[in-house]
């Protein structure tokens, strides 16, 4: 199990991406933490627009945990699939089987402890603080439905305070730390020789 963390859009899809395009499907599963946002259909929209997606306390540890342990020991799980633009899970789901490689990534799975434990590899995306943003504020505009300034306000009272308290200070757990995501190409093959030791082992 292979656990990728890093700040919001520091390129941590772009690894994962890669990982499995390199490796094949029919050998890596992947799963994304944000699937794991807290069920929050008793609120309203307005609740759920407001709440802090980037704190600890807004992903289901137990559902993941359960999920990876099931994994690991052969079967399948059923992943949430979320819905960004209701903030809440769509309640469908989406059937990830396990492989010989299991790939997480996301802001925080570097973060929960019991998580963390789980992964024989630990990487950390770590790309400026400007250029993550310049990502997101692209990203939610045309992904998501979000307005500038919406992105830019989350942005300044949610996403940077939770990065500076939580995800940076994960960064020592990191077996691996890869500058500038997914652009940094020597460090992806590098990555991909040890997956392809650890797939082999």
């Amino acid at each position: 199990m292979i656990g990728v963390a890093g700040g919001s859009s520091s390129g941590k899809t772009t690894i994962s991406e890669r990982l499995v395009e390199l490796t094949g499907e029919q050998h890596l599963s992947r799963i994304e933490l944000d699937s794991y946002y807290l069920d929050r259909s008793d609120q309203t929209l307005e609740e759920r627009s407001q709440a802090d997606y980037d704190h600890p306390d807004a992903f289901d540890w137990d559902l993941l945990n359960d999920h990876l342990a099931a994994l690991a020991n052969g079967a399948s799980v059923p992943v949430p699939i979320y819905d960004f633009a209701q903030h809440n899970r769509s309640g469908n789901t989406r059937t990830v089987h396990p492989n010989r490689i299991v790939v997480v990534d996301g802001i925080l799975v570097l973060y929960d402890r019991s998580l963390r434990e789980r992964f024989d590899l630990k990487i950390f995306v770590d790309t400026a603080a400007d250029v993550r943003l310049i990502r997101r504020l692209e990203r939610d505009v045309a992904e998501r439905g979000r307005t500038t300034e919406s992105v830019i306000d989350q942005y300044l009272t949610t996403v940077k305070p939770a990065h500076e308290r939580f995800i940076e200070p994960s960064k020592r757990y990191a077996d691996v730390i890869i500058p500038e995501g997914g652009l940094n190409r020597p460090a992806i093959d590098v990555l991909l020789a040890r997956v392809r030791e650890l797939s082999s082992d």
